[in-house]
């Protein structure tokens, strides 16, 4: 029994309506995805998934991340250090981020004046909104006692 049962029913007609290949593998990739703390780069779900035991290829942990960002369940996310990230979108309210430059953290938050103001611009210019992104890039006010600092 795959451990999100919404997701995999989700994912697997997907799959199904692509004409794509349903594989336990892929189920493997979807769980482990869901259940990643944070955002993660395709190696780091990878790696994690070789610590845990695995025995998936990187290839499919590549190619199942394009699929489930296809389907909603994740999203493909950059924050301007020329490497794609992802985040689950299952069962997750939406937020935006802020991402420290200095030390490299990155901080999820919601506000609704962000919300609105990106639906008042679509109103305003006559189109309906299908999804954004919200990044501020930020430097540590105090590098010396910011815990996610490395001295760069």
């Amino acid at each position: 029994m795959p451990k999100n049962q919404k997701a995999s029913d989700i994912f697997r007609e997907f799959l199904r309506q692509g004409k794509n290949r349903i594989t336990p593998e892929r189920f493997e990739i979807l769980d482990a995805a869901l259940e990643f703390d944070g955002h993660f780069s395709t190696d780091e779900l990878f790696i994690s998934m070789k610590n845990n035991k695995s025995r998936v290829s990187r290839a499919t942990v590549y190619n199942t991340l394009e699929l489930l960002t296809q389907c909603n369940l994740l999203s493909q996310r950059n924050f301007g250090d020329n490497m794609n990230r992802y985040e689950s979108n299952y069962r997750r309210k939406f937020h935006d981020h802020l991402i420290c430059l200095d030390c490299g953290r990155i901080v999820e938050f919601t506000n609704d004046k962000v919300n609105n103001i990106q639906q008042e611009i679509c109103d305003a210019l006559g189109y309906e909104s299908s999804s954004y992104s919200f990044n501020i890039f930020v430097k540590c006010k105090n590098k010396k006692e910011c815990p996610y600092h490395s001295g760069k």
